[in-house]
């Protein structure tokens, strides 16, 4: 008896250390991929581009946000917006904007037609067949970006084996609890993640804040008219194109995204969503992430340890690799302050994290806004009584 003990608690402490040996590999793909030599635009790498905005309301930074994509360094390009109505309260900030930049060519879109449950990408359908150029360049009405962003993700799309370039994003969060553990969640923990990816498989997926393509390529994916009933539909484009034989570029550029103040229950819907999301896309590797989340696995071995200098050794590499790989990927690769200033909140957030991977489990089904969808075979479906699309 006492044997067996000792052997499921040695076999505990061992597995107890997979999640610090993969915050040591994800320290060292971040600093190669963020220490390696920064790719340069060319100058003549600057082809016509249409800058594709789906949005609904406004967020704390929306004029911001909006505005950044009227100052690019880049010489011949197009934004085009989508509303849902217009009623929707984008709309006078998207007449300000437009007014305020007369020498930008700036397009307003409302009353997509309804092809499916995303209403998102029922309205990039629309704007894919009203773009004027080539280029693509998809971003969320929450993102901002530096004068530089187009050179930067529309370059590498010159090599014709190049399908999509997408990239991190910073955070900029409201003074709220919510808002900033899942800003830190994304920057030290998510990004993490894409980058053992890279290192493993190359990336096959895109990431939503900013994706830059082409048309040629979304026609190989059959348009957006076959991603209108998904719930990751940023994912499921990355992934046609990288089956349709396209590389995924990782841009070393990040953008920035908002994060606003939170309720408790709205943060936890969105938290089950987003891990739910994961979970429908990459089941296999969900499951994976158990072995990635160093805090439960190191409480565990801090109450199986023989001894208090091994439970102490427990903590103390928890503690150390952990802050090492957030302050890696997150602070210096992606530069992202909420993190910087908010780093103690790590471990915070792991609890959190694996309390919701846990309540993913629960149910197939997800919220988004006010209405409830199942899940069945990757594609959303409207509960009945709850409405009929997501936003």
């Amino acid at each position: 008896m006492i044997r067996d003990y000792s052997l499921w608690r040695d076999v505990l402490l061992l597995v107890s250390a997979v999640p610090l040996v993969y915050y040591l590999i994800a320290i060292v793909t971040a600093l190669r991929f963020f220490g390696g030599e920064q790719g340069q635009s060319r100058a003549e790498d600057t082809p016509p581009a249409s800058l594709l905005k789906p949005v609904r309301g406004v967020d704390f930074g929306s004029y911001e946000n909006f505005a950044s994509f009227c100052q690019q360094d880049y010489p011949e390009y197009e934004i085009l917006f989508a509303v849902n109505d217009e009623n929707d309260s984008a709309v006078p900030l998207i007449r300000q904007i437009m007014a305020e930049f007369p020498q930008r060519r700036i397009r307003l879109f409302t009353r997509a037609e309804e092809l499916g449950a995303n209403r998102k990408v029922n309205k990039l359908a629309m704007l894919v067949r009203e773009a004027q150029y080539d280029v693509l360049v998809l971003t969320d009405g929450d993102v901002r970006v530096g004068p530089n962003y187009l050179r930067e993700v529309v370059a590498p799309l010159r090599t014709k084996k190049v399908g999509a370039v997408t990239s991190f994003y910073r955070a900029i969060a409201q003074e709220n609890l919510g808002a900033k553990l899942e800003a830190i969640g994304v920057s030290s923990d998510f990004f993490a993640g894409v980058l053992m990816a890279r290192w493993k498989e190359g990336i096959r997926f895109a990431l939503g804040a900013s994706i830059a393509t082409t048309k040629e390529w979304v026609r190989k994916v059959g348009g957006f008219e076959v991603l209108v009933d998904t719930l990751a539909d940023d994912y499921e484009l990355g992934l046609g194109i990288a089956k349709a034989g396209g590389q995924i570029v990782l841009s070393r550029e990040p953008v920035w995204t908002l994060y606003p103040a939170q309720t408790l229950r709205g943060f936890w819907e969105h938290q089950l969503r987003w891990a739910r999301t994961v979970r429908f896309c990459r089941p296999l590797s969900y499951l994976g992430l158990l072995f990635t989340q160093g805090l439960p696995w190191t409480v565990l071995a801090v109450l199986a340890a023989p001894a208090a200098w091994i439970a102490g050794a427990c903590i103390a590499a928890y503690v150390i690799l952990r802050f090492a790989m957030a302050w890696t990927v997150g602070v210096w690769g992606v530069g992202d302050n909420i993190l910087r200033r908010n780093l103690w909140l790590v471990p915070v957030r792991d609890a959190v994290y694996f309390v919701v991977w846990l309540g993913s489990f629960a149910s197939s089904r997800i919220r988004w806004g006010p209405v409830e969808y199942k899940i069945k075979m990757g594609r959303m479906v409207a509960v009945a009584g709850n409405g009929k699309r997501a936003a």
